[in-house]
């Protein structure tokens, strides 16, 4: 058994990092306070390969194994959580999507201008009244003749407010339930579909939240990703991926808000010495470095499984459980240690708690793990 990381790999963490730290953390605040990701940094990040890690190289994605794209979630969102969401968003979920179950035209058509960042997509599930149900969804797709005619609304949505390209899960066949989803791309500008409100949130506040609005939005019969009824299927395996994607962006959070408690213990003086110098702190900092460390081969042991090609289901579960509610509270011990300095925007630990909490809720709540990790165990 060998828990080193390849060559590879290191290379790869310590190029990812001195980018992050170069251009990413000096506007972390400015990102979280203005509610906006500079197209600069997108371009950025595009250029040195973030945003195009789960597509193929035949494609111009980079064609990184998921260990290396857990790598490169973790140190982004270790400066930003907001860009750590917005390169997961992108990869794991609609570009993604594009790359396993689109049709080799649809790859050729799409891939190389997301891959690159020249375009920007978004992954459109949930609804008003459809999140951890999406077999609840009303967003319906109605062939006519060479076009689908899609109605509906979704909510939620990562990016989508800016996407040139949007992945939309919409019911082909209400009889049939969840198996009568299918999944639709939808470009920017197609007459009957808009954009409404982006949505004022707690943290990660430089990513759009976006609202979706489709009224008779007609697409092309060939943008049908898959056969009809396959959407479900497939979004249930792209959230696989997602999930794990998720539990690396809570780490790299955690391990940001561990090295800011760090820091601090080490120059914050009270009664004449550092507070890293009293037990209380150092307890503290153990119990956070020794869960960062298990979130971290948790994650990177789902990521090795799908690799592998070993079904990976439940340990993407445990990995975005454990890891995101580990982050949560990795950041309240970071804020304690700060003392009423943590409390205030002086320091970053406020923003990356804030930013985090999300990771419990996105891609699956915390319940909807559990569910899914006891209904592995169970067989059921």
């Amino acid at each position: 058994m060998n828990f080193n990381l390849t060559q590879e790999h290191e290379m790869l963490r310590s190029t990812f990092r001195e980018f992050a730290e170069k251009e990413i953390k000096p506007i972390a605040a400015e990102i979280d306070q203005e509610g906006d990701i500079p197209k600069s940094l997108i371009q950025k990040m595009g250029e040195i390969g973030l945003l195009g890690m789960t597509a193929p190289k035949e494609y111009g994605g980079s064609g990184c194994d998921r260990v290396s794209y857990m790598i490169g979630l973790e140190e982004v969102s270790r400066t930003c959580g907001s860009s750590g969401l917005f390169m997961e968003a992108h990869n794991s979920l609609a570009l993604g999507h594009i790359c396993e179950r689109g049709s080799e035209e649809q790859k050729r058509k799409y891939v190389p201008s997301l891959a690159k960042a020249e375009k920007l997509c978004s992954w459109a599930l949930t609804e008003p009244g459809a999140g951890s149900d999406a077999g609840g969804m009303r967003t319906t797709a109605v062939l006519d003749g060479e076009e689908w005619v899609l109605n509906g609304t979704k909510v939620f949505i990562t990016t989508g407010s800016l996407a040139d390209v949007i992945v939309l899960m919409a019911i082909t066949d209400r009889e049939k339930g969840a198996h009568g989803i299918s999944a639709f791309i939808v470009e920017k500008g197609t007459p009957g579909f808009s954009t409404g409100i982006d949505e004022d949130k707690l943290g990660l506040r430089g990513t759009h939240t976006s609202e979706l609005v489709f009224v008779d939005c007609r697409v092309p019969r060939e943008n049908i990703i898959g056969e009809p009824g396959t959407g479900f299927t497939g979004a249930m395996n792209i959230l696989d991926r997602g999930r794990t994607a998720v539990g690396a962006m809570a780490l790299g959070i955690a391990q940001g808000a561990l090295e800011e408690a760090v820091k601090y213990a080490k120059e914050r003086e009270q009664f004449g010495r550092p507070i890293a110098k009293f037990q209380a702190i150092q307890w503290m900092l153990a119990d956070m470095a020794t869960q960062v460390e298990a979130s971290r081969w948790l994650v990177y042991r789902a990521a090795w499984m799908e690799d592998q090609g070993i079904k990976f289901t439940k340990e993407a579960s445990m990995a975005k459980l454990y890891a995101s509610e580990m982050a949560t509270q990795t950041c309240l011990k970071a804020i304690q240690i700060h003392g009423g300095y943590g409390y205030t925007k002086d320091y970053p630990v406020e923003r990356m708690l804030r930013d985090t909490k999300l990771c419990e809720i996105g891609e699956g709540t915390s319940e909807v793990q559990r569910l899914v990790i006891a209904r592995q165990l169970l067989g059921k």
